[in-house]
Order: C-alpha cells, then sequence, then structure tokens
C-alpha cells in the first residue's frame, strides 16, 4: 500500500498555529504535532531533534492529531499497514523528494541509502539522502526506519537502533543485534550471535 500524502513544499509560517499532543506506544511517548493542514511531525519524546513545544497549544482534540494517533495505534496493533492521515512535514524541496519515495515504500519493505538516491534521480547522493532521511520529522508515518544499509546493516535512526530493530521486526525484518553494523536474518541465513 502507498501512503495518501499531501504536503506542502512552502517554509513554515511562523505565526501558524500549531498543536501537539503525546501518546503512548510500544515503543515510548511519541509527540504529534499538526498544522492547520496536516500533521507536521512525530518524534519520540526523548529524541535529540524533538523541537520545543514554544508556542504550541497541547490538545486532544485536534483532528489530525486524532486521526494519527488512531492510525498509528491500528498500525502498532496489527490492523493497519499504511497511513491515510494528510502530512505537512516542513523541509526542503529535496528533503521532500526523499520523503515522498520513503512513502512509496511498502510495509516490510526494505531500501538502501544508495537505493534510494536512484530512487529521487540522484544515482550519486547517497549521503545527501542519508541528510534528508535523518531529518524526517515524522517517525513511523514517513518511515524512514526501513532504510538499511546495502549489505542490510541497520545503520543509523534518530529514535535510537532498538526501535528501529522494533519497527523493523514488526513489518517481519529481524535483527538479532542492536548493534549499527547487525546484519537482516533472512530466510535460510544462520543466525549467529554477535
Amino acid at each position: 500500500m502507498v501512503y495518501s500524502t499531501v504536503v506542502s513544499n512552502k517554509p513554515a509560517d511562523p505565526q501558524e498555529r500549531l498543536t501537539y499532543r503525546d501518546m503512548p506506544t510500544p515503543l515510548g511517548d511519541l509527540r504529534l504535532v499538526a498544522s492547520p493542514k496536516g500533521l507536521r511531525g512525530a518524534w519520540f519524546t526523548d529524541q535529540a531533534l524533538l523541537p520545543l513545544p514554544d508556542g504550541w497549544t497541547l490538545t486532544d482534540s485536534d483532528p489530525f492529531l486524532e486521526q494519527a494517533r488512531r492510525e498509528l495505534e491500528e498500525w502498532f496493533s496489527g490492523e493497519r499497514r499504511g497511513f491515510d492521515v494528510t502530512l505537512d512535514p516542513v523541509g526542503t524541496t529535496f528533503q521532500h523528494e526523499v520523503w515522498h519515495a520513503l512513502c512509496a515504500l511498502e510495509f516490510g519493505t526494505l531500501t538502501s541509502y544508495g537505493e534510494l538516491a536512484r530512487t529521487v534521480n540522484r544515482p550519486k547522493g547517497a549521503q545527501a539522502v542519508g541528510g534528508a532521511v535523518g531529518r524526517n520529522p515524522i517517525s513511523i508515518i514517513i518511515p524512514c526506519h526501513r532504510v538499511i544499509g546495502a549489505d542490510t546493516s541497520l545503520t543509523g535512526f534518530g529514535g535510537g537502533l532498538p526501535r528501529k530493530q522494533a519497527l523493523l521486526a514488526h513489518e517481519g525484518n529481524r535483527y538479532l543485534s542492536r548493534s549499527a553494523h547487525a546484519r537482516r536474518v533472512c530466510d535460510g541465513q544462520a543466525e549467529l550471535p554477535w
């Protein structure tokens, strides 16, 4: 399934009203942030890139926040594989290209930075793609956790490698270690401890 997204390429309006709420997940609390146009962000509350909620309004009644909360609960419970909430992340045109390509990855599908660079027509831009993936403001829904090393290594994740390992396991991809160098366990591959 391909995610249904609407993404704005315009910079954020500093006067724009943002709302937020925190929700529990099996992997820790997630902060959801919405603009009047859609879901602006989803960060684990202990993530380094979590913005401060200066000027944001805490609410449980925003329709985008409620839809995102409900869909994430369904995703974690195995009732959903894709998301329908309207997205409104802020980023450069290139970042939006990368985030759109991530949204096209189906549940359980993995890609490498190099493959993603080829997808966005920047075949030598794996490092730049890595930067855009690392700046993804909407965890899980824009599935940056599906990007792994070309050798299937776990690599990094803004929410931490234990969470990335758990998210990939939820989608059927197994890693026996939380090391950035851990390789995916495939059918027929021996399971060796690290």
